[in-house]
This record gives structure tokens, sequence and C-alpha cells, in this order.
């Protein structure tokens, strides 16, 4: 397998952003949600403006996994006031790392998380956290094997659904 390339964006690619966004959370949670929740939830977190207004903000960071020039993954992390939560000022928001259901097994989601510490590190803040829905059980494992730990929940309103998402640090 040819090595993958990650790379930082920019609002140039926007429709990358977009596409792998809808295409990875439907693969990720269609079978678990009701089709109604789940065009809501793409419609209302990935349409043009909103992500134009992720990538413009300058306290967030996206970038994109690439094999072959073709995308096969992406993360956004968040600082300062782009976090979704104010937990701590000097903490990094790492808040999507998501990766083609074809290529799920062949490293990529630990290299974009590798790219999240390194960033972490070098900006000196004291822990990356995330929210991650208490029923992924992948995304669970993935993180609790690199050594995230669960510190607290908050609800996470899918259309009609009240669903809990667990709160996961990992301290530097």
């Amino acid at each position: 397998m040819n090595p993958i390339e990650i790379k930082k964006v920019t609002i140039s690619h926007l429709e990358e952003i977009q596409k792998i966004s809808i295409q990875t959370f439907k693969e990720t949670f269609a079978s678990v949600n009701t089709p109604e929740n789940i065009a809501n939830y793409l419609e209302e977190s990935f349409n043009t403006e909103q992500l134009t207004g992720e990538l413009n903000n300058a306290n967030s960071e996206f970038y994109i996994a690439y094999l072959e020039a073709e995308v096969v993954g992406y993360l956004k992390i968040n600082f300062s006031d782009a976090q979704t939560e104010t937990i701590s000022e000097n903490a990094l928001e790492l808040q999507r790392i998501y990766v083609l259901q074809n290529f799920h097994g062949k490293n990529i989601g630990q290299l974009l998380l590798d790219q999240v510490k390194k960033i972490a590190k070098d900006t000196g803040v004291d822990f990356i956290w995330l929210g991650v829905w208490e029923e992924n059980h992948r995304a669970l494992h993935f993180y609790t094997k690199n050594g995230f730990v669960v510190f607290d929940k908050h609800d996470f309103i899918m259309g009609n659904d009240k669903q809990t998402d667990l709160l996961m640090q990992l301290i530097l």
C-alpha cells in the first residue's frame, strides 16, 4: 500500500470535505438512526454555509488524508472559542476523525490521530478531548487503545432522538 499523505486544507477543499463528511456519516450512523434524522443532521451540519464557516474559522484546522490523490479521510480540530464546549482554554478539541469505510483497518485513523497528537504537543495544550457516541464501539475502542479516558458525558441531539456522547480526554 502506498503511503498516506496528510495535508492541511483550506476553503478551497470545501467540496472534498463536504463529500467525505456526508459519505462517512451515512456509512457510520445510517443503519442505527432514522432516515429523517440522518437527512436533517447532514443538512444542518454539512451544508455549504456551515462548512464554509468552519473552514474559515481561524481556531479550527482541517487535515485531509490522501491515498494516491484520493481523499480517504480527514480530521477537524478546534482551539479556543471554536471548541464545541468550554472544557478548558488550554485544550484542543478533536471534533472529527472521519475515514471512509472501505479504508477502515488500514491505519488511516491512527495516522490522523498521530497528527492531532503532534499538533497538540507543538501548541502546548494540556490535553486533547473529544465526544463520541456511547454506541460507537469501534471508535470507543480506538480512542481507549490510544490512551483516552472518559471524563464526562453530554446529550447529543440527532433529530428527535436524544443520544449520549461520552467525553474523553488524553492528558499530554
